[in-house]
C-alpha cells in the first residue's frame, strides 16, 4: 500500500478560493513527501498560492534544538527569503505581526499519536490566533503512525490543561492531525474557516511502516516508529526523576535511574504479565538531561507484538514497579515543566492527579486500567463524528 499525504494532494484538493492567496507554512523536518522533498520545496513549485512566511514549532523547522524545552528564535530563510517565525520562543501562539504577512496558515506536521506531543497544540494555538484575526487554516493530513484503531490512557481534564495537553484527548488518541483539527474547530474554534486536505489510501488499521512512506524524525528524540509506539506510556517518565532515555540512542525505550537494580526491576515488571513486550535489564549513562554522566540501572523495552502491546499500561507499570521497589526514593518531579509552574508535571502529562494518587496508594494496575479505559470509550464515542473517511 502506498499512502498519499495531504502534502502530496495539494494540487488536487487546494481550495479554489485561496488561488493566489498569501500563505504561511507551519512545518518541521518530517514535513516531506515520499521522495524526501521538504514541504518548502514542494510549495516553491506550487503556482496556486504565494508562500510569504514560515512558522516552526518546538525543536524548530530544522529540528535543530535537540533537548526538550529549549526555545529558539526566528530568522530569515536563505532559500525562500521569507521570515521564519518561532512558535516555541517568546510566544507559542502566532502574534498579529506574524499573521499580517498571510491570508492562510498551512499546517503540515507529522504527529506521533500521543496527546503529549506538542505539535498538535502548536496547531491549536495557530487555529485560535487565525480565528481571532480572520485568517483561514489548511491542514495537510498525515498518518497517525501508531494507527487509528486503538485508544488508551487517561482523558485530560480541563483543570490540567497545558502545552502537553490543552484539550480533552486520551493519551493515545487514535486520530490523525486533520481529524484533531476538525474536532478542535467544532468544539473550541467554531468561527475559524478550516480546510483539511485528506490523505489517499490510508486506513485506520495501518501502522506507519505499512504506509509506504519514509520515516523522518519529527523531533530529535523520536528517531524510529518503535519510539512512537512506546511513547504514550514512557513519556510519563518526564514527570518523574527517572531518566526516560534522553541522552541515549534509544530514548523512551531505555529508562532507569542511578538507584535502580536492573534485575530487580525487570523481575517486578515481568510479574505484571504485560502483553506484547519484554524487558531487558541494562546499565546506561545519559549524555544529557536527567542523570547526565551518571551510571543508571534500568531496562530496555522490546516490543514483541505491537498489536497486543499496551504502551500506556506499560508506562504505568514501570512507575508502579519503581514505587513498589523503592518506596523511600522520591519519584515525582517538581514543577516547572513545559511552562506550567504550579501543577505537578506527572499530573499535567496524565491530565489528572488521579493516576499519581493511585500509584502512591498502591492501586492495582488492572483497576487503574479499568477507569481510564471507560474514559477512552466515552471520548471515542463522542469524537467519531469528526473522523474523516478513512475506512
Amino acid at each position: 500500500m502506498s499512502v498519499k499525504t495531504g502534502l502530496e494532494s495539494i494540487e488536487k484538493y487546494w481550495p479554489k478560493r485561496f488561488r493566489d492567496a498569501r500563505f504561511g507554512l507551519l512545518i518541521h523536518p518530517a514535513s516531506i513527501n515520499r521522495r524526501y522533498h521538504n514541504a518548502v520545496d514542494v510549495f516553491m513549485r506550487f503556482r496556486k498560492a504565494r508562500l510569504t512566511a514560515l512558522f516552526g514549532p518546538q525543536h524548530g523547522i530544522f529540528g535543530q534544538t535537540q533537548d526538550n524545552m529549549v526555545e529558539w528564535r526566528g530568522f530569515r530563510d536563505k532559500k525562500t527569503g521569507v521570515h521564519v517565525f518561532s512558535l516555541y520562543g517568546h510566544t507559542r501562539e502566532p502574534e498579529p505581526s506574524m499573521l499580517e504577512h498571510i491570508d492562510v496558515m498551512v499546517i503540515d506536521l507529522q504527529d506521533a499519536g500521543s496527546r503529549y506531543y506538542t505539535f498538535i497544540w502548536t496547531m491549536e494555538l495557530s487555529m485560535k490566533a487565525c480565528a481571532q484575526y480572520e485568517k483561514s487554516v489548511v491542514v495537510l493530513d498525515r498518518p497517525n503512525p501508531i494507527g487509528g484503531k486503538a485508544t488508551e490512557g487517561t482523558v485530560l481534564l480541563r483543570d490540567y490543561a497545558s502545552f502537553v495537553g490543552n484539550r480533552p484527548l486520551p493519551v493515545r488518541h487514535g486520530m490523525t492531525i486533520g481529524e484533531i483539527a476538525v474536532y478542535l474547530n467544532d468544539q473550541f474554534h467554531p468561527s475559524l474557516e478550516l480546510f483539511v486536505i485528506p490523505m489517499e489510501d490510508w486506513k485506520r488499521h495501518m501502522w506507519f511502516d505499512e504506509t509506504g512512506l519514509p520515516w523522518v524524525m519529527p523531533s530529535p528524540n523520536m528517531p524510529t516508529l518503535d519510539t512512537a509506539i512506546v511513547y504514550p506510556g514512557m513519556c510519563l517518565l518526564e514527570g518523574t526523576l527517572l531518566s526516560e532515555g534522553r541522552g541515549t540512542t534509544r530514548p523512551f525505550e531505555i529508562f532507569g535511574a542511578p538507584f535502580i537494580d536492573p534485575d530487580a526491576l525487570v523481575k517486578r515488571l515481568r510479574e505484571f504479565g504485560l502483553p506484547g513486550v519484554e524487558f531487558r535489564p541494562l546499565h546506561f549513562e545519559p549524555t544529557f538531561q536527567k542523570h547526565s554522566g551518571k551510571l543508571c540501572g534500568g531496562a530496555q523495552i522490546h516490543i514483541t507484538h505491537k498489536e497486543r502491546f499496551r504502551p500506556f499500561k506499560t508506562g504505568v507499570a514501570v512507575l508502579r514497579a519503581v514505587r513498589d521497589l523503592y518506596p523511600d526514593h522520591t519519584l515525582w518531579r517538581e514543577p516547572p515543566y513545559e511552562y506550567e509552574r504550579e501543577k505537578m508535571p506527572i499530573d499535567i502529562l496524565a491530565g489528572t492527579d488521579r493516576l499519581r494518587r493511585d500509584i502512591d496508594n498502591g492501586e492495582g494496575l488492572e483497576r487503574m486500567e479499568g477507569w481510564w479505559t471507560e474514559e477512552c470509550h466515552r471520548f471515542r464515542t463522542m469524537v467519531r463524528k469528526y473522523y474523516l473517511l478513512y475506512a
